[in-house]
């Protein structure tokens, strides 16, 4: 479907009974986010907010609240899209398959952005205050877009071709920023808007920045695609969108998308930068408040009956899991293309993405009784020098030889996998010191921390025990929870400092060295809630991957160096607490639920919905 307009998209999803008004009036401090979560969470429909507290614009949410929809909305045009890319990756399909190719040229005409003299976003005006103020948790610095598609050119390099589209962090006020003239930028040093604003600096120039809210649903999904290089992020939402990217080049030099609902233009100055935060993020918990650039606002531009789509960021899941299975069903085909030897691989959601990657690649030159990792190290090497999966933290990493049925999305039988061959003597591969995520707080500083890499290959090593072992713990330790067979959820005592907390683990260690229950169980976590960690896998991948630093977390029972390979002959164990240089963990305001569950009651819009 060729949307024109978000409205357009509106109307279609109400038409086919996939989206539900809230004719209420809803309060965008704290409550629409509530709303959000748990309609989300139900696998909802998308919400209209016609009547937010405080604002003229109506808001719709939850447009890509399941896989189903999401397809539904690009229904026309993603089969297209996978081709597209896959003669990105490889032209010479072109000529191996010419039939199943034969439309693409017609796709690729849409690629090219058209600019045109007016659109409806430039028809209308208003400021920052304006704005829908949607706060999504308690401790927000302010409201903040979520769903905002950041345009910048390279100054060097004026015009389309050399821009960069994303979804980068934008708060609208709160902090030091001055109301109506200044909004908060927070993007991350890997992302391409980097370096534009490296270009900017070097220049002594201000960096003009459009924010574009709303408009065709492709533009949302274009924004976080992680593009082939030299494929400009405009051309894809043509193609995804079904129509050219329509662009309005202003006055002053500000590029606008001619049917965004909303534009924001603005500069950033060089030098310039403000506390921007806290935000409550993908990983579960707070991103802390630093100094980050800020945009001098200059206009704020909307179409006639502008619409504001929001989503809420927290714990996954939430709606940006849908952004991430899309993405995958998309480019999953062509990931082996770019690495050698890489067959499949996945960031797990419910462990905050980035913090955990699986993979299966091959290992193809040892014969089986021999095979050991070596060609699957080299593919992880790889794997971590490729765009947004460099951010990974823990790459679990198996040769696809020793088992043809396996696959990364059954976490729990690649965890198994995993385990049964690992020889943690050999197969612990650390980088120190390194860059990470922005958003992960397990390392000591912003954007550092470390690596590790765990490859398996050949033979089971080890029987895995699925029964809960009867073991000798030493004080302040309890409630030993087996999560999955071979992996072991240790209530421990609460962290209270670096020097302590690597005293607390240690001394675990030595104290259960030598017990006879430990050959079954390769994996042990220490953690503060055994009992939550334990109760579901989702609660396991989220505390253990979230809450470590591979080099500050990761210890063994019966360690040792050698050569500087660190391993173990024992257990591997990963202190999992939460340290007091963590953020805090996103939780909701008891009070603003209690407002909600009212919305829910019979005769209201959302009754049955949350």
């Amino acid at each position: 479907m060729s949307y024109r307009s978000l409205e357009d998209c509106v109307q279609d999803l109400e038409r086919h009974g996939q989206l539900v008004r809230v004719t209420e009036e809803v309060d965008p401090h704290l409550e629409m986010a509530e709303i959000q979560r748990r309609v989300y969470l139900h696998r909802g429909p998308a919400l209209l907010f016609l009547n937010v507290k405080g604002s003229r614009f109506r808001c719709v949410s939850n447009l890509f609240g399941t896989m189903d929809r999401a397809r539904f909305i690009f229904r026309d045009t993603l089969e297209a899209v996978s081709k597209m890319i896959e003669l990105r990756m490889d032209p010479a399909n072109a000529f191996r398959k010419p039939l199943r190719y034969l439309t693409t040229p017609l796709t690729a005409m849409r690629t090219l952005p058209r600019r045109v003299r007016r659109g409806p976003v430039w028809q209308r005006q208003c400021r920052i205050e304006d704005l829908p103020a949607i706060l999504s948790w308690p401790r927000d610095g302010g409201p903040f877009i979520t769903l905002p598609q950041v345009y910048t050119e390279h100054p060097d390099f004026p015009g389309w071709r050399m821009s960069n589209l994303g979804m980068y962090r934008v708060q609208l006020s709160g902090n030091n920023y001055r109301l109506n003239e200044q909004v908060g930028l927070h993007y991350q040093i890997h992302r391409s808007i980097g370096v534009h604003h490296a270009a900017a600096l070097r220049r002594n120039e201000p960096l003009k920045v459009s924010i574009f809210v709303g408009g065709s649903p492709a533009m949302c999904l274009a924004a976080v695609m992680p593009l082939p290089e030299g494929m400009s992020e405009l051309m894809f939402a043509g193609m995804l969108g079904g129509r050219r990217f329509r662009c309005i080049r202003t006055t002053d030099g500000f590029t606008l998308a001619a049917e965004a609902d909303f534009c924001i233009t603005g500069y950033v100055d060089p030098g310039t930068t403000l506390p921007e935060g806290p935000f409550g993020d993908h990983l579960g918990y707070y991103s802390l408040r630093h100094e980050f650039p800020f945009i001098r606002v200059k206009n704020v531009y909307h179409r006639p009956r502008a619409i504001w789509p929001f989503t809420v960021v927290g714990r996954p899941p939430q709606e940006d899991t849908t952004f991430g299975e899309l993405i995958h069903e998309i480019t999953g085909p062509v990931i082996p293309k770019v690495i050698a030897g890489l067959k499949a691989v996945h960031a797990v959601d419910a462990a905050g993405v980035h913090p955990l990657l699986l993979a299966i690649g091959s290992e193809r030159y040892v014969p089986f009784e021999d095979r050991k990792p070596q060609e699957i190290l080299t593919i992880a090497n790889a794997i971590l020098g490729q765009g947004q999966l460099s951010l990974a933290k823990y790459l679990l990493i198996a040769a696809g030889e020793d088992d043809p049925g396996l696959g990364v999305h059954d976490v729990a039988m690649f965890l198994r996998h995993v385990l049964e061959r690992a020889d943690w003597t050999r197969d612990l591969h650390f980088q120190t010191r390194t860059t990470m995520d922005t958003l992960d707080y397990s390392g000591f500083k912003v954007n550092e921390g470390s690596k590790l890499v765990i490859a398996a290959a050949g033979k089971p090593l080890r029987r895995l025990d699925p029964i809960k072992p009867t073991a000798r713990l030493p004080d302040g330790f309890s409630n030993l929870e087996v999560v999955i067979p071979g992996v072991l959820a240790v209530g421990a005592p609460p962290c209270v400092s670096r020097q302590e907390g690597r005293k607390v683990a240690e001394e675990f260690c030595a104290s259960v060295a030598g017990q006879t229950w430990l050959s079954g169980y390769p994996l042990i976590v220490l953690c503060d809630d055994s009992l939550f960690t334990g109760r579901t896998l989702d609660n396991f991948l989220w505390v253990t991957f979230t809450r470590s630093d591979p080099a500050q977390d990761v210890y063994g029972i019966d360690a040792f160096m050698e050569d500087k390979h660190w391993g173990c002959r024992g257990p591997l164990v990963i202190d999992a607490r939460i340290k007091p240089h963590h953020a805090p963990p996103l939780e909701a305001d008891p009070e603003v639920t209690k407002r909600v569950d009212a919305l829910g009651a019979i005769g209201r819009s959302l009754h049955g919905l949350i």
